[in-house]
């Protein structure tokens, strides 16, 4: 015969906190034991603490926002780990459905994948802001009072010491009050807007509502960002870290912004300082190996992403610290950064393209072939990878490969000039004069009104190539 268990282990995402915290208060309120992570648990002890008390409780709440499931497909993904754990534990799983959230919508449905597909069976709660109370009062009498049977996983002393530690840390928060709860609401409906300008809209008010908020600090500086308002989005990183001075998502994407701007010093300060606070966690949002080509010679994730700590993996931090690196002439720490970084994701596109440049700039052209060439087979439609390969495989003496590599680049990105010119070198090798001179043409045609030192030099080789015929 069950009983009534009054255990309860809450799982949420830490922009999430004020909702968290919230139902931790209501719940202890009403004689619940309930195990919440209010200051963090080191990365080292998640298997001790954490997923022993989700074992060691009867109830596992899971606070589901639009942001919330955001890193649930990485099967290494903490929120992840936690509701899985539930799933096989079979603690009685109830779904809290905060502002905005609904299992309908492509991007959520997505995350929903292996058993986290199995969330959707299980009896859901709405919690609007503006009935919370009656939203607990329902959670307390209905969805946590059924008998369940005995629980028969009991916490290890150091999971439970660590439970006391962080109840007793709970406990003497201040009571959440509806503002805060609001600046939530407002923040979900930031990270699910599509404009920048909606996203700073909803973000000031979610900042208004609770100035100590310093995940919505960064991801208004993304947005910032994002239209190319560089010191107001310098301006809330500063905010962020000044509110959460051991805050690695922020300092990292200060990283980011300080390297648009040229900052080099700055930008290595800051990712030196993401990675020493968290080597083994970072949010960065989006997968660089599908980012848009942007016909630079190196590349980095310029663009800062809205958070949803902790994602696991500093690769992507890595790849960006190497980039300043070499910018400042340190070669060496560049290719250790590229290198640890395809140590820790060895399918990162961005990290093999910038060690390919590297190994061509230093004239090790074998090795910038290998990378250039599974940078690729990773991400096929990038056209500087495919100019650059080009410019590898001609001083390897592969001039037909070479020529087949600037066809594609050009096919995928016409209104490069440079790829014009480097297939022109690569025919005139192969002696296609005519083809090599319609090349250099459209070189100049691109360049247009642009200040082209070498134009007199490309029309005396123009004149060249014309009188080989």
């Amino acid at each position: 015969m069950g009983r009534i268990e009054k255990t309860v282990f809450i799982s949420y995402r830490r922009t999430n906190a004020f909702g968290a915290l919230a139902i931790f208060q209501d719940l202890t309120l009403h004689g619940y034991d309930v195990f919440f992570d209010f200051n963090g648990i080191p990365s080292g002890d998640f298997e001790t603490v954490i997923l022993e008390n989700v074992r060691a409780r009867a109830h596992f709440l899971i606070l589901l926002t639009p942001s919330a499931l955001d890193r649930c497909g990485e099967p290494e993904d903490w929120l992840r780990r936690e509701i899985e754990t539930a799933l096989d534990e079979k603690r009685n799983i109830v779904p809290l459905m905060l502002e905005g959230f609904s299992f309908s919508t492509p991007a959520i449905s997505d995350q929903l994948t292996g058993r986290l597909a199995l969330l959707r069976k299980y009896q859901a709660l709405s919690v609007p802001v503006e009935y919370f109370a009656e939203a607990m009062a329902r959670l307390r009498t209905r969805y946590l009072n059924i008998a369940l049977d005995a629980i028969s996983h009991p916490a290890s002393p150091p999971a439970q010491e660590a439970a006391k530690a962080q109840q007793a840390a709970a406990s003497t928060a201040p009571a959440v009050q509806e503002e805060k709860l609001s600046a939530q609401t407002y923040f979900e409906r930031a990270f699910s807007a599509a404009s920048p300008n909606e996203k700073i809209r909803f973000y000031t008010e979610a900042i208004r509502l609770q100035p100590g908020f310093p995940e919505a600090y960064n991801n208004r500086a993304n947005a910032y960002q994002s239209k190319g308002q560089i010191a107001e989005a310098l301006s809330d990183l500063d905010e962020a870290i000044r509110l959460k001075p051991t805050y690695a998502t922020a300092y990292y994407n200060r990283g980011i912004t300080r390297y648009d701007k040229g900052d080099l010093v700055g930008s290595l300060k800051d990712y030196d300082e993401a990675i020493r606070l968290q080597p083994g966690y970072l949010d960065v949002g989006h997968n660089p190996n599908n980012a848009g080509d942007d016909g630079e010679n190196a590349e980095a994730t310029t663009a800062i992403d809205e958070v949803i700590p902790e994602r696991p993996n500093y690769a992507i931090a890595y790849n960006n610290r190497g980039l300043a690196r070499y910018d400042k002439g340190d070669v060496r720490g560049a290719l250790a950064d590229f290198n640890e970084a395809l140590r820790l994701m060895p399918n990162l596109a961005a990290a093999l393209f910038n060690r390919a440049n590297l190994y061509y700039d230093k004239g090790d052209f074998d090795r910038a072939l290998a990378d250039f060439n599974e940078a690729l087979r990773l991400r096929s439609r990038h056209a500087t990878a495919l100019n650059n390969l080009g410019l590898t495989r001609k001083a390897l003496g592969d001039i037909s490969g070479a020529i087949a590599d600037y066809d594609a680049a050009i096919e995928l990105k016409p209104s490069v000039p440079d790829t014009y010119y480097n297939r022109a070198q690569a025919k005139r090798a192969n002696k296609q004069y005519a083809s090599a001179g319609t090349d250099l043409e459209k070189y100049l045609e691109l360049r247009g009104g642009e200040i082209n030192e070498n134009r007199a030099e490309v029309t005396k080789m123009i004149r060249e190539l014309n009188a080989k015929l």
